[in-house]
This record gives structure tokens, sequence and C-alpha cells, in this order.
């Protein structure tokens, strides 16, 4: 190792220290936390006990024994997958994961990704070339920016959630035959916890002849009657849905789902799903019997927002200035980065991990407690959390 360093060359040394010390004095500097054990509503973090208000497990589900089980049976027969799916890599366990998904959501088919980065690079680098428009929500997750922006596609960004101005966009495009315009956004936004315009989304790019891309990561297994996600809470249509397997169903892991020409071509087009190596047939397991419990077992979706609404109830008593969010991400705007680092450290050291959340995550001047709330919390863990927010982000 002290070889390898002395190697560095003096030019990368001098500014990887001034860049490492512009992000320290930015109060932007981010450090792991290492959990010991499960990753369920009270963790173990660098040796303390809390309760955790800062994971996307919506259902409870990551430390469910069950998905547990489903894993083990699958590891019987070894770990990973040893290649890419068009290779070797493609198990039983995969198919069937595919196949209980597109079941659920009603659609043709389903292919799987390793993670929703990879799911939304490959659709967009897939589909769209330079002669293509990609238009885009401003708040999008980074992975649809990034693989709008790498595809080479003209990028129109457009200003959060307004349907009006993606309407004035697409106004101003020329149809053509051969060239593609796709409409991206989030389903639910990961930062803000609000919900896109879908049904005006797809009414416009129907009327103009575009395609719509929804990214339904945080909608899947929460939103919707029966949990299908964003789409189905507000009866609109996606040509093309991404959604992601680690958050309310409990793995890892993520999806595209839509027709047979959509998914035959990104199983020969899309980069990040032919060169990389299939995920182990383990976690695809595990993350099918999450689908199925959170499709047989609604009170799961139940307790969630029950949840939620005694949360946002109570800290509406107690004048605590949540965001316009409906959904399990509650997100608190503290506007300064390191006001935001010292309200999360000092519910920290009460035994609640809530995440300060800083640029460039979010713009500058809105970072923020994301506090998420899931299916295991208990109400006493709820109004205990209240609590002590209502002191810390006022004493700070």
């Amino acid at each position: 190792m002290a070889d390898d360093a002395r190697m560095t060359p003096p030019a990368l040394q001098a500014h990887l220290a001034a860049e490492l010390q512009r992000i320290r004095d930015a109060d932007l500097y981010r450090v792991r936390r290492v959990i010991d054990g499960g990753h369920g509503a009270q963790i173990r973090v660098n040796g303390q006990t809390c309760i955790n208000f800062c994971s996307n497990d919506y259902l409870g589900l990551a430390s469910d024994p069950r998905l547990a089980e489903a894993a083990r049976a699958a590891l019987a027969h070894g770990t990973g997958s040893g290649a890419s799916a068009l290779i070797s890599g493609y198990n039983r366990e995969h198919q069937r994961l595919e196949e209980t998904l597109a079941d659920f959501l009603g659609v043709p088919r389903v292919l799987l990704f390793s993670t929703g980065w990879a799911a939304n690079l490959g659709v967009l680098r897939g589909l769209l070339g330079r002669d293509d428009t990609i238009v885009a929500d401003e708040l999008n997750h980074a992975s649809l920016i990034d693989g709008g922006r790498l595809s080479g596609a003209r990028y129109e960004r457009v200003p959060h959630r307004d349907a009006a101005a993606f309407g004035d966009v697409l106004s101003r495009l020329t149809p053509h035959a051969s060239r593609l315009t796709l409409v991206v956004t989030d389903s639910v936004f990961s930062m803000d916890g609000d919900v896109a315009p879908l049904p005006e989304l797809a009414a416009l790019s129907a009327r103009r002849g575009a395609a719509l891309m929804v990214d339904d990561a945080h909608g899947f297994g929460v939103l919707g009657p029966t949990g299908r996600g964003a789409l189905e809470a507000c009866a609109a249509h996606a040509d093309i849905r991404t959604g992601t397997l680690g958050k309310a169903a409990g793995a890892a892991g993520a999806f595209v789902a839509g027709d047979e020409d959509l998914i035959e071509y990104l199983v020969q087009r899309a980069r990040s799903f032919v060169f990389s190596t299939a995920q182990p047939p383990a976690v695809a397991a595990a993350a099918r019997r999450g689908v199925e419990i959170l499709r047989d077992e609604p009170e799961h979706r139940q307790q969630l927002f029950d949840n939620i609404r005694r949360f946002r109830d109570g800290a509406a008593a107690l004048d605590i200035p949540l965001g316009d969010s409906q959904t399990p991400i509650q997100p608190l705007v503290l506007g300064d980065a390191a006001r935001a680092l010292a309200v999360s450290q000092r519910l920290f050291e009460q035994g609640y991990w809530v995440a300060a959340i800083r640029p460039p995550t979010v713009p500058r001047g809105t970072s923020r407690l994301r506090i998420t709330l899931t299916t295991a919390h208990r109400p006493e863990q709820i109004d205990a959390l209240l609590e002590a927010l209502a002191h810390a982000w006022r004493t700070d």
C-alpha cells in the first residue's frame, strides 16, 4: 500500500487533497456508517443502537424471515451466477422473478437488471441517440440524468412537476417518424416525496407522439390499490416503466417492464444488461418472495400509510414544517448544509438515525433531513421521533 501511494503523481495528489478539503469546508463531506446485523427499523450503527428513519425499506420486508428463507433455499445451489444473462448467468430464479413481476404488473414482459441505475442507463442509452430528444423533469434521479446525457440525445430540462412546461417543449418539437422523443420522469421524487403529474404527462405524450418513461422506484409496492405503483394509483399508462427491488420488495435488483418488442430490444442493446454479471440467484429468490408478500398482504401498505398519517398529524401539531408529501418520504428542509448535519447528529445522539441530505443530491440551499416511514415503525417510535425532532430543529 505504501509503495502504491508513493507512485501517485504529485499533481494528482495535490488535486485530490485540494478537492477533499473543499468538500469538507463546504460541509459536504460524506462518510459511511457501519451497520451490524440486520437492516430493520431498529439497527446498530457504528456501535450504537438506534431507530432507523432514513431507510427505503418501506414495507419492512428487508428483515422479513420469509425472504431470508427463500434466499437460503436458493443458496443450496451456490452463490454467484458466474456470467452475464446472455452467456450462462440466467438462472431459473431470474426467470421466475421476471414472470412474477410481469404477472403482478399486468405487462407482457419484464427484464431484470442488477441495479436501478443499470436499468435506467440501459434503457436510455439503448433507445436514444443524437437525433433523438429527451424531455426530463429537472429533479429526476441522477441515473435518469446521466443516462439521458450519455445517450447523446438532445436534452430538454423541464421545471419540476410542471406539466404545462412539458407541453410547451413537446409543442416545439417537430414529429419525425425516424426520431424518438422520450418524456422521462420519476414517479415519486426521492428527496421530496412528491408525485409527478403522470396522467397529464401520459396525455401530452400520446398527443404529441412521444413515448413516456416512468421510474417507479419509490412507488412500486407502495402506491396504488394493489401496490402496483404510482401508475396504478393515478390510472395512467407509461410505455416504459422501471422499478427497483431493494425498497418495498426488501431485496435488491431492478427491472424494466413493457411490451415484447421493448424488452427484446433491451436484451439485444442495453449495455448495462448485456455486459453485466447476472445478480445472484438467491437475491432473485428473495426478491420474488418479497413481491409475493407485497402482492398478497395489503395490510403492510395499510400500516405504512397509518404511520405516515400519524407522523404528519404529529408534525402539524408541533408546527414542524414538513414538505408537501403524502408518501413515505417526508422532507424537513433546513437550508444550510451545516445546520442539516448538526440536527442529524443531535437526533443520532438521542437514538434516531435520520440522514442529512446535502448538495449535490439536492439543490444548494435546500439541505434537509429526509425522514422515511416504514411499516415496521411502531406508534411510540414515531411519537418519540417527533418530540426529539421538535426540539432538535428549533434549538440548532
